[in-house]
């Protein structure tokens, strides 16, 4: 998903790096917005899993066996386990899109718009 984003902002990315910024400062700055991504996401997905499931009482029948019933609970230890990997996922999946940023050269990306 930060892939059409570092696309679409190739100008200013060439832009921020023509006038100084290194190519680690465009790496942290691609990195921190995914970081920022996933932490919202999986807030979202906290709260949907603890508005659906919490309390929620499910069972279910094997054949020749007894009904089985169990309660889902959603914990804040789950919650806080939940946003922990959102964030090791949004930081695996955008290394990639700030490495391509921070190698993109600057000549090319401001020619590119003309």
């Amino acid at each position: 998903m930060l892939y059409p984003s570092v696309s679409a902002r190739s100008l200013e990315i060439a832009t921020l790096r023509a006038i100084g910024f290194s190519a680690s400062s465009v790496v942290a700055s691609v990195l921190a917005e995914a970081l920022l991504l996933s932490v919202a996401g999986g807030l979202v997905g906290a709260l949907c899993a603890w508005l659906f499931f919490n309390g929620h009482v499910s069972s279910m029948q094997l054949s020749g066996v007894a009904p089985i019933a169990f309660a889902m609970a959603v914990t804040p230890d789950l919650v806080v386990l939940g946003i922990i990997w959102a964030c090791v996922i949004g930081l695996v999946g955008g290394l990639f899109p700030a490495m391509r940023a921070a190698r993109l050269p600057i000549a090319r990306a401001l020619n590119a718009i003309v």
